[in-house]
């Protein structure tokens, strides 16, 4: 055979074998393919979502700056609203910093002990880029999710401040609130809603009755035994500087509370739409039932009662604004104004514990009221997982928060104590902290 006519044969063979393998991979292909239709798709990052998201990460920000710095601030005497407000704006600022170098990375990562904790793998927010997500909000850019949880961690140590109003170094809060938030908040994220314990469990909180309100307000009571009373509660009056602010506040804490719960949802969807009537219907049937419960016994409606009546309904709608139907939330709203009434104004002068503006009052008690009534309501016809909803699940997650909410709160305050002291002298309290801590005054 010559050269040409051999080249010529290998080359005949070489297309022929082409040919047959091309056949061959697409029969293969074919074969395939019904297995390969049955996967779902992956999921895409939806312009929709993402601008719902902006938008409730926005008006969650906008529930601590300003709406509780004002709604604090109009509750303190005169001599402390600079401080109060200054509290709520410095946590704003010091949580901002300490979520994205190892906040979001310990609540919502996985790591070796994911029951407890997540990893370090994510610090100063490391192999996040503009197109990777979160799993657990699979359709928003993952900086979109971590900002939205950033604001969640900025709000819930910005709601102790509450309880010790008025009578704790400002050194003394910000380290308080740092340790905090690594050792208090970050945890129990991780297990409620980061692939943790509790949430393993079945323990239902759709926007953090449990990691947010429970949390804070336990802290809060720890945090008011621990300090004591304000110098002169209960022999001076102490009313509050301007219910115009409170007022002003509480009502940007109602508005920003949809981003808050229905933007729990992490999509622009009908689960967000029930989050957001749920909501408003337990809102306003708590602030009435505050307000009419403060008629019948103090003989007056006041505009402070019925704020925070309103405030006590958003809490404790929180962990079941997923979950419950439009019924529930109203049960759920009702109990909720008339329990924290009680709680914040009666039980609190039984017992005669300071907690100045009443954080465990309204969202610890609130917090509890709505966690456990979660497991009671829940609807599957609003949110699948509510059909595996269980009262015993609710009371058991409400207890591990708690108890691990108080220790480690305490030890936290004792070590500051330690180290720097927790209160101002006796009479920088009573010139307020305002002139003492800032060198400021309201004119």
């Amino acid at each position: 055979m010559t050269l040409k006519k051999f080249t010529t044969a290998g080359l005949v063979a070489l297309g022929a074998l082409a040919v047959g393998l091309a056949l061959a991979d697409g029969a293969f292909a074919q074969a395939a393919a019904p297995a390969a239709a049955a996967a779902p798709p992956a999921p895409k990052l939806d312009t929709g979502d993402t601008a719902w998201m902006l938008t409730s990460t926005a008006l969650v920000l906008m529930m601590t700056i300003p709406g509780l710095g004002l709604f604090y601030g109009g509750m303190v005497r005169k001599k402390n609203v600079l401080a109060t407000v200054m509290q709520s704006f410095a946590i704003t600022c010091l949580v901002t910093v300490l979520w994205m170098i190892l906040g979001y990375s310990m609540a919502f990562t996985e790591g070796s002990m994911n029951a407890y904790i997540g990893s370090f793998s994510k610090l100063f927010l490391a192999g996040v880029g503009a197109e990777t997500t979160n799993s657990l909000a699979a359709t928003i850019p993952e900086t979109v999710f971590i900002t939205f949880q950033m604001t969640f961690a900025i709000i819930t140590p910005a709601l102790i401040a509450g309880a010790f109003a008025e009578r704790m170094k400002f050194s003394a809060m910000m380290w308080f609130m740092g340790l905090w938030l690594i050792f208090v908040y970050c945890p129990i994220a991780h297990w409620v809603w980061g692939g943790g314990f509790l949430g393993s469990a079945g323990v239902l909180d759709f926007a953090g009755g449990t990691v947010v309100h429970i949390n804070a307000g336990v802290a809060g009571l720890v945090c008011a035994l621990i300090l004591g009373k304000r110098k002169g509660y209960g022999t001076v009056s102490m009313a509050p500087y301007n219910l115009v602010y409170a007022f002003i506040g509480a009502s940007l804490l109602w508005v920003g509370w949809f981003g808050f719960n229905a933007g729990s949802a992490a999509a622009s969807n009908a689960l967000a739409g029930a989050a957001m009537i749920n909501t408003q219907v337990a809102t306003a049937a708590a602030a009435l039932a505050w307000m009419f419960a403060e008629w019948i016994i103090a003989k007056k409606p006041s505009v402070l009662g019925i704020v925070s009546g309103a405030v006590a309904g958003l809490v404790a709608v929180t962990p079941a604004s997923g979950f419950v139907n439009p019924t529930g939330a109203l049960i759920i709203g009702l109990l909720a104004g008339v329990g924290c009434y009680i709680a914040a104004v009666h039980v609190k002068k039984a017992l005669g514990y300071d907690d100045s503006l009443d954080a465990f009052g309204v969202h610890g008690v609130g917090g509890i009221i709505g966690a456990i009534l979660t497991g009671v309501f829940a609807d599957a016809a609003v949110n699948p997982l509510g059909k595996d909803a269980s009262v015993g699940t609710q009371i058991y997650g409400v207890a591990v928060t708690i108890i691990y909410t108080a220790i480690v709160t305490a030890i936290i305050l004792y070590i500051v104590k330690a180290v720097i002291g927790l209160r101002p002298t006796e009479q920088g309290e009573e010139e307020g902290l305002d002139i003492t801590l800032h060198g400021e005054t309201v004119q």
